[in-house]
């Protein structure tokens, strides 16, 4: 196996009442499982391509991902490289006691304030981006040419290389069905008021 599923930086019920448990351990243990899994399996039908190139790292994701983007004959891998990726920069965006408003005096904090016209408007705009991303997807905060950004993906798309991502929102189906039906913007209204983790947002800017 050339990568494994990353551990969680908590415990499937740390975000209670928010994400269940249950979801967590279908989302984490069931679906970001499964795209580890199948990464695996079609690195190893392309043995002779693969041997040997990669340790299993973060980098060598980011590099397979960059490799595979828009090659049609690798989508597959993409889609399954790009999903390990995205879900793990996922549990990370998230904490207990997270959401509300960056530390006052971060630099995320100012950089929202002015790039983005502050905390309100970014909450507009990223539940926006959220509300009306057609179907499958994800909805980024990144920095691009030192400025913040909020860009909605589809599928496994995301913003690397040429954006640097500092939190994200899934919202594919099976992040909220559990606990919040089809409310999407019940999830996202959670999402941003009590899981949003600013101080990995804040990390990620400071890169």
């Amino acid at each position: 196996m050339t990568f494994s599923l990353p551990n969680l930086p908590y415990d499937e019920n740390a975000l209670e009442p928010y994400i269940s448990a249950k979801t967590m351990s279908f989302h984490y243990g069931k679906h970001h499982k499964g795209y580890v899994d199948k990464l695996n399996l079609l690195l190893e039908e392309r043995k002779t391509e693969y041997e040997g190139r990669f340790t299993g790292n973060e980098e060598d994701l980011k590099t397979l991902i960059k490799e595979t983007h828009n090659n049609n004959s690798k989508v597959a891998i993409f889609n399954n490289a790009a999903q390990v990726w995205n879900h793990t920069f996922y549990w990370q965006s998230m904490k207990k006691g997270g959401g509300s408003t960056p530390q006052d005096g971060s630099a995320i904090a100012k950089k929202i304030r002015d790039d983005l016209g502050g905390m309100d408007k970014f909450i507009e705009t990223f539940s926006e981006y959220g509300a009306n991303q057609f179907g499958s997807g994800w909805v980024w905060l990144v920095l691009e040419n030192n400025k913040l950004k909020i860009v909605k993906t589809s599928n496994a798309e995301q913003p690397l290389p040429e954006q640097i991502p500092l939190l994200v929102m899934d919202v594919w189906e099976h992040a909220y069905y559990l606990d919040c039906q089809n409310r999407r913007i019940d999830y996202i209204s959670i999402f941003l008021k009590h899981l949003v983790n600013w101080d990995f947002a804040n990390k990620n800017l400071n890169i």
